[in-house]
C-alpha cells in the first residue's frame, strides 16, 4: 500500500518549496514584492554574464523571485561607482570647470575619454562579480 504524499515539501539542496499538484511536485513560486527600480544598462549586462557563466545562480534568483532586486541593486551600485570613478579621474587629470570655460572641445574630449575608461572598469567589475 502506497503512503500518502506530503502536500508541501522543502528541498534543502536548492532552498525551494514544492507543492503537490496531482501526482507532481511543482515549485511554490510567489510573486516578489513590487520593485519598480530599473535594472538599467549594468543590470542587463550582468544578467547576460550570468546566463553565460552561472546559469544555476540565475535560475535560483529567478525561482526565488530575487532576480529583479538583485539586478536593480547591482545597477545602482555600478552607477554610483561609475560616477565616483569619473569624478576621481577628472580631478586627477585636471579636467575642471575652468578647462570647460577655456576650451569646451578639450573638456568634451577629456570627459569622453574618462567616461570610456570608467565604463571599461565597471564592465570588468560586473563581469567578474
Amino acid at each position: 500500500m502506497m503512503s500518502e504524499l506530503n502536500p508541501r515539501i522543502h528541498d534543502e539542496a536548492n532552498g525551494l518549496d514544492y507543492i503537490l499538484v496531482g501526482d507532481y511536485y511543482i515549485p511554490a513560486i510567489e510573486l516578489p514584492e513590487e520593485d519598480n527600480r530599473p535594472i538599467g544598462k549594468w543590470g542587463r549586462m550582468h544578467r547576460a554574464y550570468l546566463e553565460e557563466t552561472n546559469p544555476l545562480l540565475l535560475n535560483h534568483l529567478i525561482l526565488t523571485g530575487k532576480l529583479h532586486t538583485y539586478l536593480a541593486d547591482l545597477n545602482e551600485q555600478a552607477q554610483n561607482r561609475y560616477r565616483l570613478i569619473v569624478q576621481q579621474m577628472a580631478d586627477t587629470e585636471g579636467v575642471t570647470e575652468d578647462l570647460k570655460r577655456r576650451s569646451q572641445w578639450a573638456w568634451v574630449q577629456a570627459m569622453n575619454s574618462i567616461a570610456s575608461c570608467a565604463e571599461e572598469i565597471i564592465r570588468d567589475e560586473i563581469c567578474n562579480a
